[in-house]
């Protein structure tokens, strides 16, 4: 890098949004830059860029390394933006900002309530003084590994002692690409829950938002959060002001480039011809199936067989755990694959749901359909599975007179939704 570089500097930032997100919010080149804890210091003293972002694990490391921290990053003991001012280096924490603005879109206020903050990094430390600036009654902080003096508690504290906190707001990496299937803590032990807050944003919604969101609890992941942290970064490379609405233009075509979108429905629906036409140049097309046949290295016909359907159903599950990680795709899924919740989970952390509305008048079995190769079969089938598809539906498209239609159907409702 030079002094006219920008970017950003982390332990591990191969699934970083933040080249993308400072493309699209200014004109200059922006670069992920992967350091190990014992080199951070040398990068700084080197001062060889015009300014950097700081992720996980470094935002109190570089703190040392810096000729200025402004109030608020002082006040908070951590910092995320550094500037290079003439040969001196200038820290900020637009987490701060960030975090706030994430915490306003919930709609829920933070004043006169209790709130849990899990984790004790640097992103903690910003939400802790969030939530008091906010007007939150009690904030208790979760650890893993308690302090001595008292100023956190453990997980196991918190499900025992504090079951009547009003907020969850997660700071740690737990359910972060690519451990997707892991969860900081579990929600059912908090009852009075009215809000539920995760930094992470990789996938777009982690088992924690999916738990808060099949309770009822407003819940919301951490992409906006890191939006308009970088949009108050930016402000700061460039001593310049950014409308707001730009920071929620740039939110929408982030969340719509990641977001896969997922079709079901019943055999023969159309759902891999639909996709096909959703499909473009830089957008993905899945189809489950065809992967799991590759995985099995026999058609699905062959495997049921002899395997049974149970064990097809669990390597359909493992399918669709190691797709759905991924985002910016439009997934085909078998007939049965919302059969299984943990499979709609999985498929709804980077994705929104369509099912094909194809009557049953429409649908015809065919060979290299074992479970529904007969018209009893995809009967049964169909009235066993309806509720199911529906239920399990973000969006449900009307049976059209082509796939062509339905594609943009799919499209404009997508286009109209409100995030």
């Amino acid at each position: 890098m030079n002094q006219q570089k920008y970017g950003c500097i982390g332990k591990k930032l191969t699934h970083s949004f933040s080249k993308e997100i400072h493309a699209r919010l200014a004109d200059y080149d922006y670069e992920l830059i992967e350091l190990a804890e014992d080199v951070v210091g040398d990068f700084l003293i080197k001062r060889d860029f015009a300014a950097i972002n700081v992720t996980i694990p470094y935002k109190e490391t570089v703190i040392p390394y810096l000729d200025s921290i402004d109030a608020g990053a002082a006040k908070i003991g951590a910092v995320n933006t550094i500037v290079n001012r003439d040969g001196k280096l200038y820290g900020y924490n637009t987490d701060y900002y960030g975090m706030r603005a994430l915490i306003e879109r919930i709609g829920v206020a933070f004043a006169g309530k209790k709130v849990l903050i899990l984790g004790t990094g640097g992103t903690s430390k910003t939400a802790r003084v969030v939530a008091a600036d906010l007007g939150a009654a009690e904030i208790l902080v979760v650890s893993r590994h308690p302090a001595d003096d008292g100023s956190t508690i453990t997980y196991a504290d918190a499900v025992a002692h504090h079951t009547d906190a009003d907020v969850i707001l997660n700071t740690t990496p737990v359910g972060m690409y690519p451990q997707c299937d892991a969860k900081p803590i579990e929600l059912a032990a908090f009852p009075q829950l009215r809000a539920v807050v995760d930094a992470v944003y990789n996938p777009l919604r982690t088992q924690l938002i999916e738990d808060a969101q099949e309770r009822g609890i407003p819940a919301q992941g951490g992409l906006y959060m890191l939006v308009m942290q970088a949009v108050a970064a930016v402000e700061r490379f460039l001593d310049t002001e950014i409308p707001r609405l730009v920071g929620d233009k740039v939110f929408r075509e982030i969340y719509d480039a990641k977001e896969n979108i997922v079709l079901t429905g019943m055999p023969g629906s159309g759902k891999s011809t639909v996709g096909r036409l959703l499909a473009s140049e830089s957008v993905a097309f899945v189809d489950t199936d065809a992967e799991i046949e590759k995985r099995c290295g026999c058609t699905i016909r062959e495997y049921i067989r002899e395997n049974g359907e149970e064990a097809f159903r669990d390597l359909e599950s493992a399918v669709i755990r190691d797709i759905s990680r991924e985002g910016g795709q439009v997934i085909a899924t078998g007939g049965g694959a919302i059969l299984r919740q943990e499979n709609v989970r999985m498929l709804r952390q980077n994705g929104r749901i369509c099912y094909l509305d194809a009557p049953l008048s429409r649908l015809i079995p065919t060979d290299d359909r074992p479970l529904s190769d007969t018209r009893e079969k995809l009967t049964a089938l169909y009235t066993e599975r309806l509720e199911k598809y529906k239920k399990t539906a973000d969006c449900i498209v009307p049976a059209m007179d082509s796939p062509a239609a339905e594609a943009a159907y799919i499209a404009a409702e997508r286009k109209e939704r409100t995030i």
